[in-house]
């Protein structure tokens, strides 16, 4: 969360940032995991030319954290608009799922196998990286990430994390479950995307738009926030099955 707050004041920078953080939480409850701000985030992002990469060096989870990542960012003050009116066709899915100090329990592979076979019974397939993670030896823990990228450039990502008395089969399932119902609604943004959308299309001269399946609480109040403090001017309509967030130019 505080990557997510610190990002758009580093895009104004006078020079290039490296931000290093420790002690942190990197996958826990009510926030995007880190890996998917890595892979969903930052390349939404640089449609807009602003160039940022985040190196984990330690996974943090709840209760200690104890988590550790570096953020380097390239300023840029005039960010582009961000449009993005068609889903396109679906090009491949893409996932990451890592656990820590959880190899013998077989828990990333395992994450990553419920995620196959669901995708699999909806006719679909997906190449998930697997990572048995040994960088932090204080808090074990697990979460995973997918995306799918459609010929469109659309990217749409869903993420859970592992937590004690849930299987990692569950874990796996939740993700691939949130993801299939973005694609089965074919908007161009991802329902947690758009929300940390808002702000960088506040921050553009011209006009940007993007289709959602739902508007949420966050998107409607990074909107009033965004028309309050930056004067920019947001327009919601409803488009058939999906919503319109345009930022007028």
């Amino acid at each position: 969360m505080l990557l997510l707050t610190v990002l758009p004041i580093c895009a104004f920078a006078k020079e290039p940032v490296r931000l290093h953080i420790s002690k942190g939480g990197t996958d826990t409850w009510s926030a995007p995991t880190i890996n998917y701000m890595r892979f969903v985030l930052l390349p939404a992002l640089r449609k807009m030319g602003l160039n940022a990469s985040i190196a984990v060096h330690k996974y943090g989870y709840y209760p200690k954290g104890m988590g550790e990542a570096t953020l380097t960012v390239e300023p840029n003050a005039n960010l582009s608009p961000f449009r993005l009116e068609e889903f396109g066709n679906l090009l491949n899915i893409k996932g990451f799922s890592v656990c820590t100090f959880l190899a013998d329990r077989k828990v990333a592979q395992r994450q990553a196998d419920a995620a196959n076979e669901y995708l699999a019974g909806k006719g679909y397939s997906a190449s998930i990286e697997v990572v048995d993670d040994t960088s932090n030896p204080l808090q074990k823990g697990s979460s995973i990430v997918l995306w799918a990228e459609t010929d469109t450039s659309a990217v749409l990502g869903a993420d859970a994390i592992g937590e004690l008395g849930k299987l990692s089969e569950a874990v796996g399932r939740e993700a691939t479950e949130k993801l299939h119902i973005e694609i089965s609604a074919k908007p161009t943004v991802d329902v947690h995307l758009a929300d940390m959308l808002i702000p960088y299309m506040a921050l553009t001269d011209g006009s940007s738009a993007f289709l959602m399946k739902t508007v949420s609480d966050h998107v409607e109040a990074n909107i009033w926030l965004a028309e309050k403090m930056l004067g920019a001017k947001f327009n919601v309509q409803k488009t058939g099955s999906l919503f319109r967030i345009e930022k007028m130019g």
